[in-house]
């Protein structure tokens, strides 16, 4: 067991270990540490607490110093300064004519380097454009293109539930999701119901994956046959997950149907088997309605 603290640079960013180093440190106060990046500022989410060495990605750095007055104010004025970076990396960009969108700038804690970070259909050719931008802030420049759904936790909004972007507030790493996870809540498979800002399927699809999944496992299939425990048997006509209810067209002694419910505890029915979490057809599935979709809304564009 290695004793560690959990640092983040950004608002819902990933976490990272280092070696509190002797200094006491506690959850909320803010750290000065060394990455590949440079020297960072950075604030502690988690308090010192020892963890599995296999969780440690090696070499496990120290904490130069716990940060001071004077880092706090050095902070402040770099994100005044990454302000003013963004407009006018956005005029340089207009300039030189690029089909680039650009996203947030940021300067690293020792001004050794500062980061734009921009979105774009293909490569880019942004030679002269560093160029243009080193000669200009006197220091390294770095470029670097994310995809949509980094753009989408960089930006923020608001989802289709009223709230603030769950990767924007808390998500601090991306889950994979699939349309097997909409399938097995019931939800419509309209790519436009079940995607998120970023045109990709929500990431809070995940959340309820294994309840459901639980629950379906001691439910019968749409169409199975099953035999309730008043000794009528029929064909499943619906489900309710949550409520563990079935509806079923039941076949009485005068060959009439009828269709009534049970409790999932008042029928007999071969159960499920526990299918994959992610299944490798249903992954393509899900990116070709993301095509259908991304297609679609280039053709209303136009």
């Amino acid at each position: 067991m290695i004793n560690v603290i959990g640092v983040r640079f950004r608002r819902a960013g990933k976490i990272y270990f280092f070696d509190p180093a002797g200094y006491e440190i506690k959850q909320g106060d803010n750290v000065i540490v060394e990455t590949a990046r440079g020297v960072e500022y950075g604030r502690v989410v988690i308090g010192p607490r020892d963890v599995e060495e296999s969780r440690i990605i090696q070499p496990l750095k120290p904490v130069i110093r716990t940060a001071t007055p004077e880092d706090d104010e050095i902070e402040n004025k770099n994100k005044i300064k990454e302000k003013e970076a963004f407009a006018i990396c956005l005029e340089k960009i207009q300039k030189h004519g690029l089909e680039m969108k650009l996203i947030d700038s940021e300067y690293t804690f020792d001004n050794n380097k500062v980061l734009f970070y921009f979105t774009a259909d293909g490569r880019i050719d942004f030679r002269e454009l560093v160029k243009d931008l080193a000669s200009v802030f006197k220091t390294r420049i770095e470029l670097r293109q994310i995809g949509v759904r980094d753009e989408t936790k960089v930006v923020g909004g608001i989802g289709i539930c009223g709230r603030a972007l769950c990767c924007h507030t808390h998500l601090s790493e991306f889950a994979p999701v699939s349309i097997k996870m909409a399938k097995e809540q019931n939800l419509s498979l309209n790519p436009t119901k079940i995607s998120g800002v970023c045109g990709r399927l929500m990431c809070c699809l995940k959340n309820e994956e294994e309840a459901y999944e639980e629950l379906n496992s001691t439910l019968p299939n749409v169409g199975d046959f099953v035999t309730t425990n008043d000794g009528l048997k029929g064909e499943v006509q619906s489900v309710t997950v949550l409520k563990q209810l079935v509806k079923v067209i039941v076949t009485l002694e005068n060959d009439e149907k009828e269709v009534r419910e049970y409790k999932t505890t008042d029928l007999k029915f071969k159960p499920r088997k526990r299918k994959e979490k992610i299944a490798i057809d249903e992954e393509l599935r899900a990116l070709e309605m993301l095509e259908m979709k991304e297609v679609k809304s280039h053709l209303d564009d136009e």
